[in-house]
Formats: structure tokens, C-alpha cells, sequence
């Protein structure tokens, strides 16, 4: 960045016109990173989080998995041809949404082995490879979610799965 010039459509950014477009932005330091390792007790708290939500998803209860939630709820896929994208649900749009997924009325059981990765005391991202059974058939599933802890309670703020992007929904 410091006394570079950079190409742009039809024009040339030099050092000093840059120091110009700079001037006016605040500088941001990032935080520093204080390496926290979660203790036995917020693995626990987590792991109990899982526990409750795998239950009312495999009980079919969207709105139980709602309370669960902080929205408005990011959800990130991608479609067959690779393509990415990433959407906003208010509670409405989750409901709908999980309400094909969960709602279905069959027979659902869970299999998951998850690997937390705890950014901070109050923010983790959990990586879960899954099979799931619907009405006799297995599906093996690999996914992502962002937690936040809000006034004490993990909420689940992100989704990360492939494959969602030419669905319906």
C-alpha cells in the first residue's frame, strides 16, 4: 500500500493522491487476541446448548429451535455449480424455512460429532460432521455454525451449509 501505484479502469492511483483518500478514514486497530482456552465447564455449557437443540430438532420443533436462535440469522451456501451465497432471516423467514426441513413429520435421528473452536469466552464456531436418518434412509452432512453467548445463553447467529443454494426457500 505505501508507495505503490495501482491500476484502475481508465485511471492511475499514485502515493500521494492515496495519502489524500486515506486521510479521512479512522484508524482501527484490531483486538488483541488473548489466545482464551475454553475450561471444562464452558465446553460443558456448549455441549449442553447442542444437546437441547438436537432434541427439538429431532422433536420436529421449529419454534423451540427459534428460541434458540439471534436474529436477524445469517445463513451461508453455496449451489451444485459452486456458487456462494448468503442470506438474512428474521424469526418469520427461519420458521418457514425450517419448517421444511424439520417439519416434515417423519422420523428424524441425529448423529453428530462436533469441534468447537472458541474465538472468545462468548463467541465460538462449531464444525459438526452429522448422519442423519429420515424415515430409515442415512444422509452424512458436514456444517458450521457461529454461537454467540447473549446475557448468559448461546444463541446460534450463523448457519454454514453447501448445497442449500438451489433449494427452494
Amino acid at each position: 500500500m505505501y508507495g505503490t501505484t495501482y491500476e484502475v479502469p481508465d485511471a492511475r492511483i499514485r502515493p500521494a493522491e492515496e495519502e489524500q483518500m486515506t486521510q479521512s478514514r479512522s484508524r482501527m486497530t484490531p483486538p488483541v487476541d488473548e489466545g482464551f482456552v475454553p475450561d471444562a465447564a464452558d465446553l460443558a455449557a456448549l455441549d449442553e446448548w447442542f444437546r437441547r437443540y438436537d432434541a427439538l430438532a429431532e422433536a420436529g420443533d421449529v419454534a423451540g429451535t427459534a428460541e434458540l436462535a439471534m436474529f436477524p440469522l445469517n445463513t451461508v451456501t453455496d449451489d451444485a455449480a459452486g456458487e456462494g451465497s448468503a442470506r438474512q432471516l428474521d424469526r418469520a423467514a427461519y420458521l418457514e424455512m425450517m419448517g421444511g426441513v424439520l417439519g416434515g413429520g417423519g422420523d428424524l435421528r441425529m448423529e453428530s460429532r462436533r469441534t468447537p473452536y472458541f474465538l472468545t469466552r462468548s463467541l465460538a464456531v462449531v464444525l459438526t460432521e452429522a448422519e442423519f436418518t429420515v424415515d430409515g434412509e442415512r444422509q452424512r452432512v458436514r456444517y458450521a455454525d457461529l454461537l454467540v453467548k447473549v446475557d448468559g445463553q448461546w444463541r446460534f447467529q450463523t448457519m454454514v451449509q453447501g448445497g442449500w443454494g438451489g433449494q427452494a426457500g
